[in-house]
């Protein structure tokens, strides 16, 4: 590998820009004998940590061996300096996070625009395909000694590249891509919030360990190639969908075939399950449009774009947060109850007790376990997609709290 790659890919890197941002690794006793048996004292530089001298570019590597093991789960080895920092790349990494898709898509549906919804949704669930698809081919681990990880969740993936650098671009840019021409806002201020947004969501996967700088560049320069082809075929694919007559068997094949002939990872790890997660949404909104069409819900709106922001009333606010409370509270209800009937017919179907196969082990030869959780996850995930496109904006409409646009869009 070429130097400057090494140089970016390195753990030593991670370090520094760790300690930018206020992050301190404590010293232990410098007269303490070093674990690789040289004598070296801990926290001095040690070039290789076997007693060699420091690299020739100058750069020491401060040896933080006997303060943290990656996996522990102590706080020995380091402390937090500048919480702000902290705060904000806490807050950072859970924008690309499950909790931030189930509340950003739902409450975009209900309160924005569902047309453009399901385009940024398509382009999201494609990228997270192809970026988790290419880390268990690629099969390069995440950032080790001596960087410590400050987060603990998705330890167990590979790092390359990095799919929070890659939807820290698809989901704030393509939504600007797909409103620029449909609503009237200012362009330079959709182009500052998504630049911050990508920034600190990258930035973010750095300071806590999770990611070189090398694995954030990929994603990024990868993002960016998919993009180009992926929005105008997202923008007509979505069109050809919603109204076609057999667009269900379509859609429903396309799903099953992409979790069935998902990447060989060499060992288990939670992206395949995390990607028939993301491929399940995006079905089931694609078909809950499909469904509203062919109902003759759909109608194109009086006027063409692009239109006025209608910013919300006091009463218009009120109706919204009621929308997205109770919306949410029903995906949640749907979510325990489509995976437990999921899951128990499945393992029903298999022969296996449920509660036997949900506590065994995690493993690639664990062919049963895989196939149930790969199955509860497409028909959950499938109900919380169509739910959130059909069934409880339907709801809202019966209940007369729906937004009022909602079946103006195609």
């Amino acid at each position: 590998m070429h130097p400057t790659l090494e140089y970016l890919k390195s753990p030593e890197l991670v370090v520094k820009v760790q300690e930018y941002f206020g992050i301190e690794y404590k010293k232990t006793n410098p007269l303490a004998k070093n674990p690789n048996g040289t004598g070296a004292p801990n926290g001095t530089a040690i070039g290789n940590g076997k007693g060699a001298p420091p690299p020739a570019n100058g750069h020491a590597v401060v040896n933080h061996a006997n303060e943290k093991k990656i996996d522990d789960n102590d706080d020995k080895a380091y402390r937090v300096t500048n919480y702000f920092w902290y705060v904000l790349f806490i807050i950072g990494t859970e924008l690309g996070d499950e909790i931030f898709y189930a509340t950003f898509i739902p409450f975009w549906f209900w309160n924005i625009d569902s047309a453009v919804g399901r385009r940024v949704v398509m382009v999201w669930s494609a990228i997270m395909y192809v970026g988790q698809s290419l880390k268990d081919i690629i099969r390069w681990p995440r950032p080790s000694y001596p960087a410590a990880r400050l987060q603990k969740k998705w330890g167990l993936e590979y790092g390359m590249p990095s799919t929070h650098a890659m939807v820290s671009v698809a989901i704030p840019f393509s939504v600007l891509i797909y409103t620029y021409d449909r609503y009237i806002y200012s362009m330079p201020v959709g182009l500052a919030i998504a630049c911050v947004w990508c920034a600190v969501i990258c930035v973010s996967r750095v300071y806590l360990g999770m990611h070189s700088v090398l694995d954030i560049l990929a994603g990024l320069v990868l993002v960016v190639l998919l993009m180009i082809p992926l929005i105008p075929i997202v923008d007509r694919l979505d069109l050809i969908i919603v109204t076609s007559r057999w667009s269900p068997i379509f859609v429903f094949s396309i799903s099953i075939l992409l979790i069935v002939f998902y990447p060989d990872p060499g060992k288990w790890t939670p992206t395949r399950g995390d990607t028939a997660l993301t491929v399940s949404v995006c079905a089931g909104i694609e078909l809950g449009a499909w469904l509203h069409y062919h109902l003759g819900e759909f109608q194109q709106p009086a006027q063409p774009p692009p239109y006025e922001i209608i910013w919300p009333s006091y009463s218009m606010f009120g109706l919204l947060l009621l929308r997205t409370v109770l919306g949410l509270c029903c995906i949640v209800a749907s979510r325990a109850f489509a995976k437990s009937i999921s899951y128990a017919f499945v393992c029903f179907i298999l022969g296996r007790d449920k509660n036997e196969l949900r506590q065994s082990e995690n493993t690639l030869e664990n062919k049963n376990k895989i196939i149930v959780e790969l199955s509860y996850k497409l028909f959950t995930y499938g109900v919380i997609g169509f739910n959130t496109q059909y069934l409880l904006p339907s709801v809202f409409k019966l209940l007369n709290i729906g937004r009022p646009d909602f079946y103006t869009e195609i």
